[in-house]
């Protein structure tokens, strides 16, 4: 599979987030350096509230080797800030030891005003890459907060 694949599968997860006014649904697949998926996740999966999708993803991961080298496809640009977890996004991808993150969409001031996750991500040596094609399926399960 390619970046657009991926993202694509990212997208869809974020079809399947239970429905909130006060937090994005998100859809997130990590790939190891070799294109084989090592897991995937999305918002308030488990039917934890507070839980993102790239936290999902890693969380389910935990321990995996694949992890440094891998690639992040999330719906949306991770995560720079958050109230509801010690940890942002951005700073768990960079822990893990992940070198690349596709997105589809830069995160909307919404609930975190000044989001830049990517930025962070940059200037932690991470690639970023945005297909800014898969918008709009990133959005869709969002509409209700648009």
């Amino acid at each position: 599979m390619n970046d657009a694949s991926w993202l694509s599968t990212a997208c869809e997860l974020a079809a399947e987030c239970p429905p909130s006014n006060t937090a994005f649904s998100v859809g997130a697949v990590i790939v190891d350096a070799e294109g084989v998926e090592v897991s995937r996740g999305y918002s308030r999966e488990g039917g934890d509230p507070h839980v993102h999708a790239e936290e999902a993803a890693l969380a389910k991961a935990a321990g995996d080797p694949r992890l440094i080298g891998a690639t992040v496809y999330s719906s949306l640009e991770p995560c720079a800030r958050r109230a509801s977890r010690p940890r942002p996004c951005v700073q768990l991808l960079i822990d893990a030891g992940v070198r690349r993150v596709v997105t589809a969409w830069r995160e909307p001031d919404t609930f975190v005003p000044g989001a830049d996750g990517t930025e962070i991500l940059l200037a932690a040596g991470v690639t970023v890459s945005e297909l800014p094609e898969f918008k709009l399926a990133a959005m869709a399960p969002n509409q209700h907060l648009l």
